[in-house]
Order: structure tokens, then sequence, then C-alpha cells
């Protein structure tokens, strides 16, 4: 049974929540501060538009944010299910998160609105996915043992920092980044690592606001 396409008001509301969705990544990324006004400018749709569907700023950078983690874990989803060689299923991986560009969120984003408890929860079952997926790679021997999930997440977060000339010059230079990072992860590594990874309090403790911390 196919899905009934949608009707055309439905079909250009959907239409103008990619387009919103796309604008705001590339301005929140950029900076953090601007306003909502300018993701309708770069959207090309009217404020109105933008308002129906997100009536405040926090609004969007919740559904951004949450939209990101869950591609993210989807992503750690498919590498604990593929078949096939480990270490090109934990390459695909990485590669995904970055091409993805959801570490950039957290870089940029993180605390600066107060995340939903479906966000909370939805990274709960994130880190029981990575919890799955760093266990199944090390037990196939491809991934070094010291490794944890805040040093997938500083790397990745590190890598999609990189911005150099147009998109597609950057996705390449990133890209050609990430492959030499992964001859560092890779198993059994040439040597101890310094000091203790990121933990996932460290990582957690972005997410909350200033004004929550008291």
């Amino acid at each position: 049974m196919t899905d009934k396409p949608l009707s055309g008001r439905k079909a250009q509301a959907a239409r103008n929540d990619t387009l919103i969705l796309e604008a705001a990544h590339e301005v929140f990324v950029a900076n953090p501060d601007a306003p909502i006004a300018e993701v309708a400018k770069r959207a090309g749709v009217g404020i109105s538009a933008l308002y129906r569907r997100y009536p405040s700023k926090e609004d969007l950078l919740r559904k951004l944010c949450g939209d990101g983690l869950a591609r993210y874990t989807e992503l750690v989803r498919e590498a604990v299910e593929a078949e096939g060689d480990p270490w090109e299923a934990f390459r695909a991986f990485m590669r995904g998160v970055v091409e993805a560009d959801t570490p950039s969120i957290t870089v940029r984003l993180a605390g600066t609105f107060t995340p939903s408890p479906d966000m909370f929860q939805a990274a709960i079952e994130g880190d029981a996915l990575n919890t799955a997926m760093l266990a199944r790679f090390k037990d196939a021997g491809v991934l070094r043992e010291d490794v944890v999930n805040g040093d997938l997440q500083m790397v990745t977060e590190s890598i999609c920092s990189i911005v150099i000339g147009d998109p597609e010059r950057t996705r390449e230079v990133r890209l050609r980044t990430l492959e030499l990072h992964l001859q560092a992860l890779k198993a059994p590594g040439a040597g101890p690592l310094p000091a203790t990874p990121v933990s996932d309090d460290e990582m957690s403790a972005r997410w909350v606001p200033e004004h929550m911390k008291q």
C-alpha cells in the first residue's frame, strides 16, 4: 500500500518546513545568536509561515537539534546492525556522522536553549546504542580498547568545525581529515592515550543552559 500524495497546501507546507530547517542549520550553526527572521530570509519563506510552524526560536532550535539527534541515533543503529566487514561498518558510521554534520549542532547550539524531556529521553536511548556499538567493534578487534564514546564525539566535533572554501571543498577536507583520525582509532593503536576521555556527564552538561545550572 502506497502513501497518498499530499494535497497542494500540505505539500507546500512540507516543502517550507524542509527549507526552514535547512536554513536554520546554516544560520544558527554560523551564528547561534542570529534572529529567527534571518532563517525566514535564508529559506525564502514569509516570517508568518515560519511562525505558524515554530512559534519561537526555542521551538525551532528544539526541532533542529531533535532531528539531528534522531539522525545520529539512526546512524548508530545502522552500525550496530550492519553485516559484513566490521571495520567498514565503523568507517561508514563515522563518515555518516561527519556528512550529516550533526556535531556542528552540538558545538554551536548546546546550552543555547532548554531541551525537551523527549530530547533527554532520546539521548539516553542513544547512549545505550553507543555502548552496544562500541562493544561490537571492540569485540570484533577493529576498534582500540581504550576508545570511549567521548573520544568519538570529540573527533567528529573537531572535524565538523573545519570550513574551507565552498561546501564541496569543506566536505572533501573533512572526509580527508576523518581518514587520518580513523588510522589512530583502529586497533590495536600505536600506544597509550594521555589523560582521561570526555565523560558522558561532561558531554550532557553542555546541553543545560546556564540559568538551569544554579
